[in-house]
Parts: structure tokens; C-alpha cells; sequence
């Protein structure tokens, strides 16, 4: 497919610190930037988690529902750390999220479930200090010489999909276009109608940066997977992979809405 201009939506340098919700989106204080971005399919690329900090991969799973917790529990988590050790060569994997599911608009769906609404603005899911903290808490004691954290992308809806995720080269990301910001998690009220606590973490948003270089993936189907990084203490590798979900300007009218994914993992290589 050929290369699409597509609007962005960055934040905005302000002085402010942004936040964000899982759910109550009408709550963010997130100000956003949009900027017109040439988007390049990643087809076209041999793209390694190493380097531009994604990757495509093909996976077929034996899940048949994906809206199936218990099936995602007892079957997908172990098939995401079981691929993501073979492809990262990690001594062990982590699975820490037991499946996001999440939605275009034009679904229906989106917010129908917890934190299931598409990322709309271009972030990276957790901070260098997040990092540290979820590395250490998963080691429990043991030292490492090195930990990363990757997230395993997925979408289960025909292909095309009308919103796809933007993928920005880490090599053309600057310090300085990371914003330190507030990822705020607002859980669904339970069975009796109590709310949950809410509780956050550090994450970044992303300012413009003229340089950056954007991908997608074409045409995706449930046999195919995004890997990619949010995070990494080798300095030599791609450290953190700015991501957002776009709207496609070449997507037809009648293309199915996005039904996705996502699995996140941390990886230990231990001394």
C-alpha cells in the first residue's frame, strides 16, 4: 500500500503534566498537538524490535474467542511468553496483562469493557522510573543484567482496519520529545456497585518532532501479531517505541471496525 498523510495527535509542551484515564477519558488533561505525518506501511521494512523497536511476527493461537478471560488466563498467556522467549531470546517472560481488548468507535464497543477505548494520543506506556519499579517487583530479589518489556499486538478484526497503530521509528525519537505523564487506572465498579480505587503510574506522551518516521502494518490478520518495546535497560538496543492509533485516510467507509489485542510482557535475562 502506499504512503498515507495522516494525522497524529501529539501533546502539546505546555508546562503541564498530563494525565489520562483508563476509562474516564472525559477527566484527561491531555493537550493535544495534531500534526500531519507521512505513515509508511511496514511491509515494506525489515523491521526488528532491536532497531526501529517493532517488529512483525506470525502466530496462530489456539484461542477461538478473544472475549473468553478464562480461555485468555489459561491458554493465551502462556502462548505470548512462549513466543516472546523465542523471539527475544530472554531467559524468562512475564505475562503481566491477561488481555486488552479494545475497540474503534465506529464498534460500538469502545469503553464497553475496562480500558478499551483506542490510544488516541501518542504515548509509551510506561516511564524509565515504571520500568525500574515493575522490573524489580517481578524479580522478586534476583538480580538481572537485563530486563525489557514488550508489548504483543493483535488485530482480530477483517482486514482493513479503519483505525490501525502508528509505530515510530526509536531512532528518530529524541529525549527531549518525552513528556512525563500520569497513567491513571479508574477499574469498573464491581458486582455490587462499588467502585474500585483507582491507582497510576508514570508513563510518557510524545511531542511533535518533524524527524520522527511512522509505520503501520497493512491488512492485518489474526495470524499476524506486532511485537513491540516499551521499554529496555541495554543501552544498546531500541530503548522505547512511541505508538498511537490513527485514522486511516485511505481506509474505505465500509471498513470493518478495529477489534484489537494487546498483551504486555516483561523479560528477564539474569546474571
Amino acid at each position: 500500500m502506499t504512503e498515507r498523510i495522516a494525522q497524529i495527535a501529539y501533546v502539546a509542551k505546555d508546562g503541564s503534566r498530563p494525565f489520562y484515564y483508563a476509562n474516564a477519558h472525559e477527566k484527561d488533561q491531555v493537550p493535544l498537538d495534531l500534526r500531519a505525518m507521512p505513515v509508511g506501511d511496514a511491509r515494506t521494512l525489515d523491521a526488528s524490535v532491536d532497531r526501529e523497536g517493532f517488529q512483525l511476527v506470525r502466530h496462530q493461537s489456539a484461542i477461538t474467542d478473544w472475549t473468553d478471560r478464562a480461555a485468555l488466563e489459561a491458554i493465551h498467556r502462556n502462548e505470548v511468553a512462549a513466543l516472546i522467549k523465542v523471539l527475544t531470546g530472554a531467559d524468562e517472560v512475564q505475562v503481566t496483562a491477561p488481555g486488552i481488548l479494545r475497540y474503534s468507535e465506529k464498534s460500538g464497543k469502545a469503553g464497553s469493557s475496562d480500558n478499551s477505548h483506542p490510544a488516541r494520543f501518542v504515548h509509551i506506556d510506561i516511564n524509565d522510573v515504571t520500568a525500574a519499579q515493575f522490573a524489580t517487583r517481578g524479580a522478586g530479589g534476583r538480580a538481572f543484567k537485563r530486563c525489557a518489556a514488550y508489548n504483543l499486538w493483535r488485530a482480530l478484526s477483517p482486514a482493513p482496519q479503519d483505525i490501525p497503530l502508528a509505530l515510530c521509528d526509536v531512532r528518530t525519537v529524541a529525549s527531549e520529545d518525552l513528556i512525563v505523564a500520569d497513567a491513571i487506572f479508574d477499574p469498573p465498579a464491581n458486582a455490587a456497585g462499588a467502585p474500585a480505587p483507582e491507582w497510576s503510574f508514570e508513563s510518557w506522551v510524545v511531542a511533535h518532532n518533524p524527524a520522527h518516521r511512522w509505520h503501520f502494518y497493512s491488512n492485518l490478520s489474526a495470524d499476524e501479531a506486532v511485537l513491540f518495546k516499551t521499554n529496555d535497560s541495554d543501552p544498546g538496543r531500541a530503548h522505547c517505541m512511541p505508538h498511537v492509533a490513527f485514522d486511516d485516510p485511505l481506509a474505505p467507509a465500509d471498513a470493518p471496525p478495529r477489534v484489537s489485542i494487546e498483551m504486555r510482557a516483561t523479560c528477564y535475562w539474569w546474571s
